[in-house]
């Protein structure tokens, strides 16, 4: 699709992405040139999105292979460290208790979101993304090799199990923690276009918006569909736990994750990569400290301070401080993540522990996260699809903000819904308020009380859901917010709310016990539901502004941007 070409026909599901050779690599180029509409044609013109790079997939491909190793070992940590190696629960390795396997899931979870603000300094000053990822699969592949060595029976018979599990642990967390903060701005990349310009729809002719937001949104959709159907991986892995033992479950995920890397390395020349940015990450952590100290947020702007005879050493300039200015405004809406990050944690420790309260029928208690990613599987689709092109069709807007609170209130609902599981659980014998107690013993195996395990599968359902517009918008939003030198810095800044997540749930850890875990849920309940009408009240007023907040425009360039960044400053 060569630059300068006016109307651009375009199919929403084929055609031919430009090669990489097509397109300059400087981010101030649009990529994709074309006519750009008027405001009154961006009000009545249908908004559709570009074609699909073909690099983007390939990314996808070997975060699939990431997240199939992740998941698949992640999902059987509960397992692994609650239950005693004598099998008097079912298979188990270090016998911690449900809190001593939450707190250490807890923590495995707030190292992995953590690390990536490491991650997004070396590559934004250092490596670039995509070295940075090369280099991060290689300390990932330790830990894998330390998880997987250290849970072999004889390691387990002779003690090293949880030594080699809190190593495996911080190592793989440092890994992830490098790859997460850079792979999704990498699959984003390699999309060129940054402004909307008027094109042709090639089934009617009609003429449309070709809008870059919307590729964007389609680029994390199906990134996200990636990332799930990798974590379908806890199909056969929680059966290799139980039939053969844990360690062949965790050589899998080792053996797909060296898989994804031989992908990374022979899709080297694919990719459009850019540079490292220099020091990008400590220098907006500068001036954010002299936009606090001063409360003013033009402080840092070397204009500001020769006005007042102030600091004369800054070796940046006006510019930088702006795009500072605009990755705090994109972080304003992700103050309110952590919230959801504990609802959405609870689907791989406390539900797991909830499912081994509940009859299996031969289902293992573990298997069940899986209708997490099912449901994502099966709606992504369909709301891609089907739903948002009908929805733009008829010209029914639905942006990120309102997909955000969307997202926590679907949150709030899987709550609701495991907390009736669990008063169901509480009522049914034989043990009551007490699972798993003597008298649901059988074969030397405690059993679960008298509700079906397939009772669960909703609240799995609706925690999938929620991804979908709490989750994936905050990639999406991510990205297209942040200024093009801090991509991995507001990535890694979205992500590091996930650990703020995993904080609070830890600080629940001492009402991980029946009866009151029922209370807990209520509780997270009604947090997001909450937490999402106080999104949607404090920043419902940026879908007005949603194409002026894109990309690489000026904040000054709208006065609603520059009253925001004012109160922010504030």
């Amino acid at each position: 699709m060569p630059a300068g070409m006016k109307d651009v026909p375009l199919d929403e599901k084929k055609g031919i992405s430009p090669h990489p050779s097509q397109i300059t690599l400087d981010h101030e180029h649009d990529g994709l040139e074309g006519e750009h509409p008027s405001e009154e044609e961006k009000r009545t013109l249908r908004h559709i999105g570009d074609p699909l790079p073909k690099a983007a997939f390939l990314v996808a491909i070997v975060e699939l292979c990431e997240r199939f190793t992740y998941y698949g070992i992640q999902g059987l940590f509960q397992n692994y460290v609650q239950r005693p190696l004598d099998g008097s629960l079912g298979r188990g390795a270090l016998g911690m208790g449900q809190k001593g396997a939450t707190g250490l899931g807890t923590f495995f979870q707030f190292w992995c979101y953590v690390t990536p603000i490491l991650g997004a300094i070396i590559a934004d000053q250092y490596l670039g993304k995509y070295k940075t990822i090369l280099y991060f699969c290689f300390v990932y592949i330790v830990g894998l090799l330390i998880l997987t060595l250290t849970s072999l029976p004889i390691a387990l018979q002779h003690g090293a199990g949880l030594g080699g599990f809190i190593a495996a642990i911080i190592i793989i967390g440092l890994g992830t923690g490098g790859i997460k903060s850079n792979v999704a701005p990498l699959i984003a990349d390699q999309y060129k276009r940054r402004q909307m310009v008027i094109g042709t729809d090639p089934k009617n002719g009609e003429r449309v918006i070709i809008d870059p937001a919307i590729t964007i949104q389609r680029i994390y959709m199906i990134f996200y569909l990636c990332i799930n159907i990798g974590s379908l991986s806890l199909l056969g892995t929680p059966y290799m736990e139980r039939n053969i033992g844990f360690w062949s479950a965790y050589l899998l995920g080792l053996c797909m994750f060296v898989f994804g890397t031989v992908i990374l390395i022979l899709g080297k020349k694919v990719y459009i990569v850019r540079p490292p940015q220099g020091s990008v990450v400590t220098d907006a952590f500068k001036c954010i400290w002299m936009m606090c100290k001063a409360r003013n947020m033009n402080a840092p702007k070397p204009t500001y301070q020769a006005a007042i005879g102030g600091r004369s050493n800054l070796h940046w300039d006006d510019t930088f401080v702006e795009e500072v200015k605009r990755a705090l405004l994109a972080c304003k809406v992700f103050a309110f993540y952590p919230i959801y990050w504990v609802v959405y944690g609870q689907f791989s420790n406390n539900f797991v522990t909830q499912a081994g309260e509940m009859r299996g029928h031969g289902i293992p208690n573990d298997l069940m996260p899986n209708f997490d990613p099912i449901s994502i599987v099966v709606f992504v689709p369909i709301l891609d699809m089907f739903v948002y092109p009908a929805m733009r069709k008829a010209k029914i807007p639905f942006p990120p903000i309102n997909r955000i609170t969307l997202g926590f209130w679907i949150g709030s609902l899987a709550m609701a819904y495991a907390a009736v599981i669990q008063h169901y659980i509480y009522i049914s014998g034989p043990c009551y308020e007490s699972p798993l107690c003597d008298a649901s013993v059988v074969d030397g195996v405690a059993q679960g009380n008298n509700i079906h395990i397939a009772a669960q599968t909703g609240a799995y359902m609706l925690i999938g859901i929620s991804e979908i517009f709490a989750s994936v918008t905050g990639l999406e939003y991510a990205y297209t917010k942040a200024p093009p030198s801090m991509k991995s810095f507001v990535q890694s800044m979205y992500l590091f709310t996930n650990a703020f997540g995993s904080a609070i749930s830890e600080a629940l850890n001492p009402v991980l016990y029946d009866p009151a875990i029922l209370w807990m849920f209520v509780g997270l309940a009604i947090s997001s539901f909450i937490t999402g009408c106080i999104i949607w009240t404090l920043f419902h007023h940026y879908n007005n502004i949603e194409d002026n907040m894109n990309f690489d425009k000026d904040l000054d360039e709208d006065p609603a941007l520059v009253k925001d960044t004012e109160k922010l400053a504030e």
